[in-house]
C-alpha cells in the first residue's frame, strides 16, 4: 500500500466504499423483500383459520378432540404443505398439532400478537412459531366457540418449516449468484471510474510534485497559470515562495560578495597605514641619534597621522559592527535639522578653513522638525562632511541643502571635488563599501555608517549627478507632526 501512488490509493479506497455500498443494499433490499413478502402472505391468507374453522367441524358435540383434529390438520397440511395448523387453548397452550416427532420445540404460544391480527392491527403482524425456539412468522388465527364461550383458538402458521426450507435454499443460490454479479460489477466500474476521476483530479498535484523535484533539482521553472482550484492556489503560493528564496538567495550571495570584498579592502587599508607606522617607528628607533629635531619631529607626525587613521577604522568597524547586529535602536524624538546642521558646521570651521575650503547651508524657511533620533542623525551628517573635506581639494567648496519634500524634509550634501570613481557609483546600488580610490577606507565606511542609520529610520541614501559638482548624496527624514 505505501508503493500505490496516491490516485491508486484514492481508487482503492473508492472501490471499497462502493463495495460496502452495494452490500448494504443488497441487505436492506433482502429485509424490505422478507418484509414485503410476509405482508402479502398475510393478507392473502388473513382469513385461512377462519375458514379451516368453519368448514371442517372442529367443534362436535364430544368438543375438542386432540387426537382427531390432530389428523384433521395433517390432512390440511398434506393438501397445502406450506402452512402449519395448531389448536391452542384460550392460554395459548398447544393442545394439537401435527408435527412430526422432534419438530415441535414449543408448547406455548404468545397470545399478544394473536390479539393484534383479531383487532386489525397493521400488517404483518409475526407471532411464534412452535417448531423454533425463538423465531416469528407470519400467521392466521380465528377464534373458536362452544355454546358462546371461548374454547380456543386455530392458529395456522402460514410459511411453515418445510416452505422455509426450500425458500431459503433457492434464496441462498440467487443471492450468492446476484451478489457476486454486484460486487464483480460494483468493482470494475469503481476501478474504472475511481482510476479516471482520481487521475484526473490528482494530475495538478501531480504537476506540483514533478515541479518541486525539478526546484530540488535547481532546475527552475515557471508553472503555466493554474484553474483556480486549491491545487493551483498552492502551486502558485509555492512559485511565489521559490522566487522569493530565488531573489534571498541572490542576496545572500552578494551580501557575501560585498563581505568578501569589504574584508578584502579592509585588510588593504589596514596593512598600509600599519606598515608605514611600523617604518617610521623603527626609523626612530635605528637613527635616533643621527636624526635632526625636524626630521624626528616629522617622522612621529607621520607615525601619529597613521596611528589616527587606524584609530579611526578601528572606531567606524566597531560603529558598523552595533548597527549590524540590531544593537542600536533609534530614540526618536522631534528637532530642528537646520540648527543641527550650523552645530555640525561648527565643529568642522577650524579643519575646513585650514584646508582653505568653505562650507556653505542652503535653509529653506519652512523647513518642518524632524522626528529622528538626534545623536544617530548627527553621525551621519557627520561622516558625509568628514568624508567630503577629506576628499575636496583646498579652496573647494561643502555644501549641505536643507528643504521641504513630498517624504517629509531632504538634505543634499556636495562638494565640489573630483566626485566618486565608478565603482563606488555602482556599490551604492547595493551597499558601499571602502575603496583605495576614495583614498582610505574610512570614506567607504562612513558611507556604510550612513546608509545603515538612514535604513533605521526608513529611509536610505542616494548618489545623485549634478554639474560641475563631485560626490553629491541625498536623503530625506520624516518631518514630525
Amino acid at each position: 500500500m505505501k508503493r500505490l501512488s496516491l490516485s491508486h490509493r484514492l481508487t482503492a479506497v473508492f472501490a471499497l466504499l462502493l463495495l460496502s455500498c452495494c452490500a448494504s443494499a443488497v441487505w436492506l433490499q433482502r429485509l424490505t423483500r422478507a418484509h414485503d413478502e410476509q405482508r402479502m402472505v398475510q393478507s392473502l391468507s388473513l382469513g385461512l383459520a377462519a375458514h379451516i374453522a368453519q368448514h371442517t367441524g372442529l367443534l362436535e358435540a364430544e368438543g375438542l378432540t386432540p387426537r382427531t383434529l390432530e389428523t384433521l390438520f395433517s390432512k390440511l397440511m398434506d393438501v397445502n404443505p406450506s402452512v402449519e395448523v395448531y389448536l391452542l387453548t384460550p392460554q395459548g397452550r398447544i393442545l394439537a398439532q401435527a408435527a412430526p416427532p422432534g419438530h415441535l420445540k414449543r408448547t406455548q404460544v404468545d397470545m399478544a400478537p394473536v390479539h393484534h391480527l383479531l383487532a386489525g392491527d397493521e400488517l404483518p403482524i409475526l407471532g411464534d412459531d412452535p417448531r423454533s425456539v425463538s423465531g416469528t412468522q407470519v400467521f392466521s388465527a380465528a377464534p373458536l366457540e362452544r355454546d358462546g364461550q371461548l374454547a380456543g383458538y386455530l392458529y395456522v402458521v402460514l410459511l411453515g418449516e418445510a416452505q422455509q426450507a426450500l425458500a431459503q435454499q433457492g434464496e441462498a443460490h440467487t443471492l450468492q449468484t446476484m451478489t457476486w454479479r454486484a460486487v464483480l460489477l460494483v468493482a470494475g466500474c469503481g476501478l474504472v471510474a475511481g482510476l479516471l476521476a482520481f487521475h484526473w483530479v490528482t494530475r495538478p498535484l501531480r504537476a506540483l510534485t514533478a515541479e518541486v523535484q525539478r526546484y530540488q533539482a535547481g532546475q527552475v521553472q515557471r508553472p503555466p497559470p493554474g484553474d483556480g482550484d486549491e491545487i493551483s492556489a498552492l502551486r502558485l503560493a509555492f512559485d511565489q515562495m521559490t522566487a522569493r528564496i530565488d531573489q534571498q538567495w541572490c542576496a545572500l550571495q552578494a551580501q557575501d560578495r560585498q563581505r568578501r570584498e569589504l574584508v578584502a579592502n579592509l585588510s588593504h587599508d589596514l596593512r598600509t597605514p600599519l606598515t608605514s607606522l611600523h617604518g617610521y617607528l623603527e626609523t626612530l628607533r635605528l637613527k635616533s641619534g643621527t636624526l635632526s629635531k625636524e626630521e624626528a619631529r616629522r617622522y612621529l607626525d607621520i607615525a601619529l597621522g597613521q596611528s589616527e587613521r587606524v584609530g579611526r577604522l578601528a572606531q567606524e568597524l566597531f560603529e558598523l559592527a552595533r548597527l549590524e547586529h540590531g544593537d542600536v535602536q533609534p530614540q526618536r524624538e522631534p528637532f530642528s535639522l537646520p540648527e543641527l546642521v550650523q552645530d555640525i558646521f561648527q565643529k568642522f570651521e577650524l579643519a575646513a578653513r585650514a584646508r582653505g575650503q568653505r562650507l556653505h547651508a542652503v535653509l529653506a524657511p519652512d523647513v518642518p522638525l524632524v522626528l529622528a533620533d538626534l545623536g544617530l542623525i548627527e553621525r551621519a551628517l557627520t561622516n558625509l562632511l568628514d568624508n567630503a573635506i577629506r576628499h575636496t581639494p583646498e579652496g573647494g567648496l561643502i555644501e549641505v541643502q536643507i528643504w521641504r519634500s513630498d517624504e517629509g524634509v531632504a538634505v543634499r550634501v556636495s562638494d565640489n571635488g573630483p566626485g566618486l570613481p565608478e565603482p563606488v557609483r555602482l556599490s551604492l546600488a547595493g551597499q558601499p563599501h571602502p575603496s583605495p580610490s576614495r583614498r582610505g577606507a574610512a570614506g567607504g565606511l562612513g558611507l556604510l555608517i550612513v546608509r545603515r542609520i538612514l535604513q533605521l529610520h526608513n529611509s536610505d541614501i542616494e548618489l545623485e549627478r549634478l554639474p560641475q559638482r563631485g560626490a553629491v548624496f541625498r536623503f530625506a527624514l520624516t518631518a514630525a507632526h
